[in-house]
């Protein structure tokens, strides 16, 4: 009989060599690791900028809306009342009635309490003769100003 070699056709499964399951693990390579850094930089740096330009518009939007309320809920005090806040009542007399003013029926601001303008800080209230003026110094908080620091007036 001669001698031949068994084709792995005619290997039964169990005794054929299997692959081997331990692979080499792959990490990043540093070259990788630093564009992958230098990606998300640059996306940084595009868009970080954009993204502050739309939250500080949206804040003065935001306060010009809440100028719009508070004017809103002073027309509503003078058809009640008759009269509009002097400067010592303030915008404080559209939540409270401590003064006890004839006629008065608030809170005229929703849940009771005045808003604070886009910048969080209290609005300005000032009064000449007949004319009424509401006013946010802006985000540097003083009158004047440009851009983002400009007065929002209403």
């Amino acid at each position: 009989m001669p001698f031949s070699l068994p084709s792995l056709r005619s290997t039964p499964l169990r005794s054929r060599p299997r692959p081997s399951r331990r692979r080499r693990a792959r990490g990043f390579s540093l070259v990788e690791m630093l564009v992958a850094v230098a990606i998300v930089g640059l996306l940084v740096g595009l868009i970080g900028p954009a993204a502050m330009n739309q939250l500080q518009s949206s804040r003065v939007k935001t306060t010009e809306a809440q100028i719009a309320q508070i004017r809103t809920a002073l027309d509503i005090f003078q058809i009640d009342t008759g009269r509009m806040p002097t400067e010592a009542e303030g915008l404080a007399v559209l939540v409270s009635n401590d003064a006890g003013i004839p006629g008065w029926n608030g809170p005229y601001l929703r849940d009771g309490q005045l808003p604070m303008d886009g910048w969080n800080t209290p609005f300005i209230y000032a009064r000449e003769g007949s004319q009424v003026q509401i006013m946010s110094l802006g985000a540097d908080g003083a009158p004047g100003g440009e851009g983002n620091d400009a007065d929002v007036v209403g």
